[in-house]
């Protein structure tokens, strides 16, 4: 299996979501299940259905975030700006339309284009032809809508 990294950014969110799961979801579906079998009999009780649904999502959503949490790697917020990586902020130009793209490399379960500075993965096409590159290195990627050809301006974190 393909070793998985995340930013520091991104694993905070991860532990934020298990914290609160586990501390506060938990106890909020375990109180609507005791409330649901106060009213009687369960057999016919929609509460008690719902409730035993929303635990069953909520510990599974929990047993899915302990086990990508003990397989990840936090990228090294001090890496050098020398190489593209996890975490790295890059400026690319794209050589054929001299279009300049800023992104920030992240792990695939971070992955955001929509934000500010798009958040692409290390996994993605892009992602992949960028991880280690330094600044003037030039690429060139081949998918289903032609060639591009893209020349690495600046790294930063």
């Amino acid at each position: 299996m393909a070793e998985l990294v995340v930013t520091q950014e991104g694993y905070d969110k991860l532990v934020a979501e298990y914290e609160e799961l586990v501390s506060v979801r938990r106890k909020e579906v375990s109180e609507r299940l005791k409330e649901a079998i106060s009213y009687g009999d369960i057999s016919e009780n929609a509460e008690y259905d719902a409730a035993k649904n929303e635990q069953a999502e909520v510990e599974e959503r929990i047993f899915q975030l302990e086990n990508l949490m003990k397989d990840l790697k936090v990228a090294d917020k001090t890496q050098s700006t020398e190489f593209i990586g996890v975490g790295s902020k890059v400026e690319i130009k794209n050589l054929d339309t001299n279009e300049v793209f800023t992104y920030l490399i992240v792990g695939s379960s971070e992955a955001d284009p929509f934000a500010d500075v798009p958040k692409i993965s290390n996994a993605s096409e892009l992602g992949k032809h960028l991880i280690d590159k330094s600044k003037g290195d030039k690429i060139e990627i081949n998918v289903p809508a032609g060639k591009f050809r893209y020349q690495v301006k600046k790294i930063s974190r």
